[in-house]
């Protein structure tokens, strides 16, 4: 990737989804990931697998080892490699697991935003700081305001 392609990015994000031991995922989500690429909202650029076994250990696993069911395709995320994430990324993302879970962790572009984020680097703008407020969160806090009222 050279300079100029950074330049036309998007913001890039990443998740990291823990699935409980007991019910591994079932792929239901795998559709509507593809349905955000297709529709140019998204660019995946990783998607990997991680376990965190009852030890404590973390190992990557391949996508078609993870069990998914469904009618998409798992192999067509299983190309999605773009070298970003690497060993101590999988560590950091096994620690956030509980033991005996597995996660998926997903990198994407936000190509949605990327005429915005164009413009503002071109003026010079850069972001200094980011976040993302969890939905329970603002639930807690609307029940707050509710119990208020």
């Amino acid at each position: 990737m050279t300079d100029s392609d950074i330049d036309e990015m998007g913001p890039v994000d990443y998740l990291v989804i823990e699935f409980p031991a007991d019910r591994p995922p079932d792929g239901s989500a795998l559709p509507l990931l593809r349905d955000l690429v297709e529709r140019g909202i998204i660019r995946v650029l990783d998607l990997a697998f991680v376990r965190k076994d009852p030890d404590g250990s973390v190992a990557g696993i391949d996508i078609a080892e993870v069990g998914l069911e469904g009618e998409i395709d798992v192999t067509l995320f299983a190309e999605a490699a773009s070298g970003l994430l690497g060993d101590t990324d999988f560590e950091e993302a096994g620690a956030a697991l509980e033991p005996g879970c597995s996660a998926a962790v997903l990198v994407y572009e936000n190509t949605w935003a990327a005429p915005f984020a164009r413009a503002l680097r071109r003026n010079g703008a850069q972001l200094v700081a980011s976040g993302r407020i969890p939905v329970q969160s603002i639930l807690s806090s609307l029940d707050a305001l509710g119990s208020e009222i």
